[in-house]
């Protein structure tokens, strides 16, 4: 049987970080990026411009994410702080429209990106990294956690969207769902 370990992305663990965000989809183009800049600091920036950019934020801290290790190799990644550090999220209609919590608010924390190598779907993997991401939050101060998943029993849904999580893992770990602005996506919160 597999032994999970979770850990902050610390300075020293960048090397695990792109590991497990090369094995699935975009997260090794995006850098878990996509949250932290807006649509037009994306749309031109290049996949190492990214990478740059996770560089500096994980050296400057504090650990924007969770890196999980399967028998020691890191095998899956969660992006997990406060929402006023994820300036797309206060820029996205369908969570602004949504959301009930003031977007200055340091204590509403969000999680917003999961990758899982590719040879670890399916493991529960994303299952342990939220709960990890919970578990994180609670202790560094958040109040609320919100996530914005991926309703998969609305139809079809690409492995890429998935990044975002599926409603159905955050309703069993214990996430009420706040609206569904659209018939694939929900927000949902946790009060912790």
């Amino acid at each position: 049987m597999s032994t999970v370990t979770i850990n902050p992305a610390t300075p020293d663990r960048f090397a695990d970080a792109q590991h497990a965000l090369s094995g699935r989809s975009d997260g090794k183009s995006c850098q878990c990026q996509w949250w932290t800049l807006t649509n037009t600091e994306f749309n031109n920036s290049s996949a190492d411009q990214r990478k740059d950019y996770l560089e500096a934020e994980i050296t400057a801290g504090p650990p924007p994410a969770l890196i999980a290790y399967i028998d020691d190799s890191p095998s899956g990644w969660v992006r997990v702080g406060p929402r006023t550090r994820q300036a797309r999220i206060a820029r996205t209609k369908m969570i602004t429209g949504s959301s009930k919590e003031s977007f200055d608010d340091e204590s509403v924390w969000a999680i917003t990106c999961f990758v899982v190598r590719r040879e670890h779907r399916g493991s529960g993997t994303t299952r342990a990294l939220l709960d990890a991401a919970v578990t994180y939050a609670k202790e560094h101060g958040a109040r609320v956690i919100e996530g914005y998943p991926v309703d998969t029993s609305a139809g079809k849904t690409s492995n890429n969207d998935l990044f975002l999580g599926a409603l159905s893992t955050f309703v069993d770990a214990g996430f009420d769902v706040v609206d569904h602005p659209k018939p694939t996506r929900a927000v949902v919160a946790l009060t912790v």
